[in-house]
């Protein structure tokens, strides 16, 4: 009985820290231009977001803190997104530094609106347990509503790392010679202009362009394009 009490004072302990912590975030939320989110590392849980990330939003704290880390994702975000910026956060936690931060780009639903809105987010650790393990996860997220530059280019990189994902089994088929080949062709090469420059024959060319969309299986042009874009060929 000594032991189990012993534990329930630590824990309830742990809680007061938690919440110390998030009334010192609380205290000067009003004054930053940003979502500030707290998750809980365990479990990924929402412990607490600022005023103006519950309004974008459209829900109540309470309301927020019962949803499940799937409820949550799948009803405010975009979870191809997930699959670039959660390597990065996983790291962020192993290393267990507190100086040490992660940014990354992801889309919110936000207003109650089907629509996506591209958001700029930094996150760091906020809070270790007594082990000395990361406890809490602090996030700003800034959206760019804005800035229409940066939400474009941040749907081309999202549709580039799609590409990458799901065509990287077919571009490692390929071997270096007809990494090169695509390379040239990509650039709108004939198979003349790619010979000269590798110092092969035309019918070479011809045979290593046939392999290659056997291999990435693939007719089109554009697709030979986008296969060396994607993988830093050109």
């Amino acid at each position: 009985m000594i032991i189990i009490y012993v534990y329930m004072l630590q824990d309830l302990d742990l809680e007061v820290r938690i919440e110390q912590e998030i009334k010192k975030i609380e205290s000067i939320a009003h004054l930053l231009p940003a979502v500030i989110i707290i998750h809980h590392i365990k479990d990924s849980s929402i412990v607490w977001m600022s005023e103006n990330g519950l309004k974008q939003l459209g829900i109540s704290l309470k309301a927020l803190k019962k949803l499940s880390f799937h409820e949550y994702y799948t009803r405010f975000f975009n979870l191809d997104d997930a699959k670039e910026y959660s390597p990065k956060l996983f790291k962020l936690i192993e290393q267990n530094d507190f100086n040490e931060s992660v940014s990354f780009l992801q889309q919110v639903r936000i207003n109650n609106t089907e629509e996506f809105t591209w958001h700029i987010s930094n996150s760091k650790i906020l809070m270790r347990d007594d082990e000395g393990k990361p406890l809490l996860l602090i996030t700003l997220s800034f959206p760019t509503t804005y800035l229409n530059y940066v939400n474009s280019k941040a749907e081309k990189i999202l549709e580039e790392n799609k590409f990458l994902r799901e065509n990287a089994n077919n571009f490692a088929k390929l071997s270096a010679r007809e990494k090169e080949v695509l390379m040239h062709l990509a650039k709108g090469e004939s198979a003349i202009e790619c010979g000269k420059a590798m110092y092969i024959s035309p019918q070479t060319v011809e045979t290593h362009r046939k392999n290659i969309r056997v291999k990435l299986g693939t007719k089109s042009f554009f697709e030979i394009t986008q296969y060396a874009r994607s993988f830093d060929l050109i």
